[in-house]
């Protein structure tokens, strides 16, 4: 019995990063020998299991044969006669096909740390063509490494293309494309996750709503980047620099999603698409099962990012509006995330990206003073029912007036 460690560990430890999870390949054992060591059998689909002491997971060498259609489609083998190399040749990418001896030898029979060096997300065979999750994967680390100047190789993506093409990618199950975008959110530039779908043709098909936006242009006076797509993605950048709540993310890429309403011949002006994006950001969810959290800042940012950047004008009536439509008085959490991606949208254009943003002090001032009116002046004076909600809003409102002067 032969232990590596592989994968994501060996990859992290050659760009100098501490790795936090670590995976290790058995080669030349049986389930039964490594449950009489202790091991506790953990995997469903294949034989995984955990180690007595550390709790790391230790996987059987194995391969896979394609046998359907979609990441679900395969037959697992895995035996004491499957080697380590067979192991790593159905992996991904060929920097994800390392391993290392228990005394610290590499073994990179793919080539996987030249192309580290080199910056190139390369596939390790053509099987890699039989899952199509591997696209968002592929994406989803070219949005991490792309501060390092990582791209896709050129034959990869022309493999990502045919497999959006043979409707590969038609076969992914909504939890798992969210799951992907989700984690794909989190990384330092998550811009380039959707970049590289848009790059293979695979943006139209798993998120249309966003894909719409390319093409579509604004007012060049107020986006000097035009293009409704380009813009999204800034904005996305912009959000992942002042946040790492993804939900804040989620809500910076779907702010303008109604733009791609806007009937051609009245471009580049979208009246109402404020409104517009929000059944775009409902079926949206409901396709991919996205959380509410996410589904309702999205539809917040979206509806009222407008009103959010006309802060300075608004009437303290209809700034204590937006509060109140925002739910802040329930939820002040939402507040931040809400003013955090409406900075990102304002920020999210050539030549803005460091420009102030001061409208987002104006509506936290107010929010502070409304806050503040907690009703315990209601209950002293005996008022009830909708009569006290009146009596709480006049005295927000009033607190707004006093601190706009």
């Amino acid at each position: 019995m032969r232990v590596y460690l592989v994968g994501g560990a060996v990859r992290d430890r050659l760009l100098g990063i501490e790795a936090t999870d670590r995976d290790y390949v058995v080669v030349g054992a049986t389930p039964e020998e490594m449950i009489a060591r202790g091991f506790k059998p953990v995997g469903a689909d294949f034989p995984v299991f955990l180690h007595p002491e550390t709790k790391e997971q230790y996987a059987l060498a194995r391969t896979e044969r394609k046998t359907g259609i979609g990441y679900r489609g395969f037959t697992v083998h895995a035996a004491p006669d499957v080697t380590l190399e067979d192991d790593l040749r159905r992996r991904d990418l060929t920097i994800n096909a390392m391993a290392q001896t228990e005394d610290g030898a590499l073994i990179d029979p793919f080539g996987g740390a030249e192309d580290l060096r080199k910056g190139l997300l390369r596939h390790v065979s053509p099987a890699f063509a039989e899952d199509p999750v591997r696209i968002l994967r592929v994406a989803r680390f070219a949005a991490r490494y792309a501060k390092w100047g990582f791209h896709v190789a050129h034959s990869t993506n022309t493999l990502m293309r045919r497999m959006v093409e043979n409707g590969e990618v038609d076969a992914l199950v909504a939890e798992r494309v969210w799951t992907e975008l989700e984690r794909a959110l989190a990384e330092p530039r998550p811009s380039v996750f959707f970049q590289v779908l848009l790059g293979c043709g695979a943006l139209a098909r798993l998120f249309p709503e966003i894909a719409a936006l390319f093409g579509v242009p604004q007012p060049e006076q107020h986006h000097p980047e035009v293009d409704t797509g380009i813009h999204t993605l800034k904005v996305l950048d912009q959000a992942a620099l002042l946040s790492a709540d993804t939900r804040v993310r989620f809500a910076a890429v779907m702010h303008d999603a109604g733009k791609s309403c806007t009937p051609p011949q009245q471009w580049p002006n979208h009246i109402g698409h404020e409104q517009a994006g929000v059944e775009i950001i409902r079926r949206f969810c409901r396709r991919l099962r996205v959380p509410n959290d996410y589904r309702d800042l999205a539809i917040l940012v979206a509806q009222y990012h407008g009103r959010c950047h006309h802060a300075a004008e608004l009437t303290p009536a209809t700034l204590l509006d937006m509060l109140e439509a925002i739910d802040a008085f329930r939820r002040p959490e939402r507040v931040d995330q809400f003013l955090l991606a409406c900075e990102a949208d304002a920020r999210g254009r050539c030549g803005f990206e460091d420009k102030a943003y001061p409208q987002a002090g104006r509506v936290r001032r107010a929010f502070a003073a409304a806050r503040a009116i907690d009703g315990s002046g209601v209950v002293r004076a005996g008022v009830t029912g909708s009569a006290a909600w009146e009596w709480i809003r006049r005295e927000r409102l009033a607190v707004i007036e006093r601190i706009s002067q």
